[in-house]
């Protein structure tokens, strides 16, 4: 596996069919060298990338394809990220290589490191409600 796809997320890659996983490398090495003060790790059954201990960007293999999710998404106003869940989610899915040119997921990189929705305040404001 090239050296830049983290070795936190290498056995996921690994278990890929084959045929994804090409692809899934150059994106995880995109990821981490566009997110340079991120740290990837397993969370949630797919590699995610963190920045100052917030989850940043996911990348998974689903049915559809390669899932590209930006925790704060929503945010970014970028007409091709679908928003996603209950909260800012928001992705783009790969079905080919060359659905997304580098300068689009730079900018995408770039806004998920400066655009950053408040997660944990969120979901603790979300637990006091629900105690009350």
């Amino acid at each position: 596996m090239s050296a830049t796809v983290p070795e936190s997320i290498q056995p996921y890659v690994a278990a890929l069919p084959a045929q994804v996983q090409p692809q899934f490398q150059s994106l995880a090495a995109a990821l981490s060298a566009g997110l340079p003060n991120s740290k990837a790790k397993i969370w949630h059954g797919g590699p995610v990338w963190f920045v100052a201990d917030q989850p940043c960007v996911g990348l998974t293999h689903g049915k559809r394809g390669i899932q590209l999710l930006f925790w704060s998404g929503q945010l970014f106003d970028e007409p091709r990220l679908v928003a996603t869940g209950k909260f800012k989610a928001a992705e783009f899915v790969f079905t080919a290589t060359q659905d997304v040119d580098p300068p689009t997921l730079q900018r995408w990189l770039h806004k998920a490191t400066t655009i950053v929705w408040d997660y944990p305040g969120e979901l603790a404001k979300l637990r006091a409600a629900a105690k009350a």
